[in-house]
Order: C-alpha cells, then sequence, then structure tokens
C-alpha cells in the first residue's frame, strides 16, 4: 500500500493530519531518515528518539513545506539532520562526552568493528591513561569521526586547540606504544 501512495497524496492526507497518512508516511520514510540520523548521532537509542522528535517536527511543521523551494523527502532530511545536529549542541551530549573514562570510551565497549584489534595494540588503555583533555580529542575524532571544527564546536573550544591537542595525543600515543 506504501507504494500505492503518491508522495502528493500522501502530503495531503498529512495535511489534514490523518492518522492513516502519518502511518503511511512513518512506513515509507523512517528506514531512510533513521540512517541519516544514526550516521550522525553513532548511537542507536539516540537515533530511535531523534527519529521520533523529526516524525513530530514534520507533523507539526507540514504547513510550512512549501513544494516550489524542494522535494518533500529533501525537506523531511533536512528536518532529521537539523534536529540531529542540534542534539550534538546540546548540553546532554557534551556532558556525555565529559564524563569520564567508562563513557568516553564506549566505542570500544564489546566491539571491535569501530576499531579493529585496539586491545591487542594497547591502544585502548593508553588512551585511558591521557588527560581529559586529550581523550576528549581523540575519542571525538578519531574513534567518531568529527572534523576539526565540529570538535571545537563541540567543546567549545579553538580549532587551533584542537589540533594542538589531537598532535599532543597522538605524540603520548606513539611513547606510549
Amino acid at each position: 500500500m506504501i507504494a500505492e501512495t503518491t508522495n502528493y497524496e500522501l502530503l495531503e492526507l498529512i495535511r489534514q493530519r490523518s492518522a492513516k497518512g502519518f502511518e503511511l508516511l512513518y512506513d515509507k520514510y523512517s528506514d531512510a531518515l533513521y540512517s541519516i540520523i544514526n550516521r550522525i548521532v553513532t548511537n542507536t537509542a539516540t537515533a530511535e528518539d531523534l527519529l521520533q522528535d523529526t516524525f513530530v517536527k514534520i507533523w507539526k511543521n507540514i504547513s510550512s513545506y512549501d513544494e516550489q523551494k524542494g522535494s518533500f523527502y529533501t525537506w523531511m532530511l533536512n528536518i532529521a539532520r537539523f534536529t540531529s545536529i542540534d542534539y550534538l549542541r546540546t548540553k546532554q551530549y557534551k556532558n556525555q562526552l565529559l564524563t569520564g573514562p567508562d563513557d568516553v570510551l564506549q566505542y570500544a565497549a564489546g566491539s571491535d568493528r569501530t576499531l579493529p584489534h585496539s586491545d591487542h595494540l594497547g591502544l585502548r588503555a593508553s588512551v585511558h591513561k591521557m588527560e581529559l583533555k586529550y581523550r576528549q580529542v581523540i575519542d571525538i575524532i578519531y574513534f567518531y569521526g568529527y572534523t576539526y571544527e565540529e570538535t571545537a564546536t563541540m567543546l567549545n573550544i579553538p580549532v587551533g586547540t584542537v589540533k594542538t591537542r589531537a598532535r599532543k595525543a597522538i605524540q603520548l600515543l606513539r611513547n606510549d606504544l
């Protein structure tokens, strides 16, 4: 039934506040939007919450969608992206990064997919021994894949400081290994 409903019909159902329209919208787009959100926040539980927030925003703001400015999917995709980015800017997320070794090193908990053979290299233990300011930078840039600029924004420090800390952290790792 999802394929039978065109985007125009779906839009009309949602604008009429049809529960069936919302159900069809969710069935049609939830996987794609979840994928985008999960790539940004890299945490499945958080991504699921943000997906729900995204659909609530779509539902509430459907009247602001303008067909002349772009496709419906692109509009929803932007809502998902901005919702995810807004989450990364929250104190809650930043506090998770600052809470200490156990929370900061979640990337390695029970999974060798993010960092192959990290236990064999002694990398986890070396990163764990670093001062918090270096551990944060290594965690955000190298394990979560953020840029220097994004890291500077998250930690509320200059980009130059992030680069200096990253360089120092790498030197510390080399000396420790």
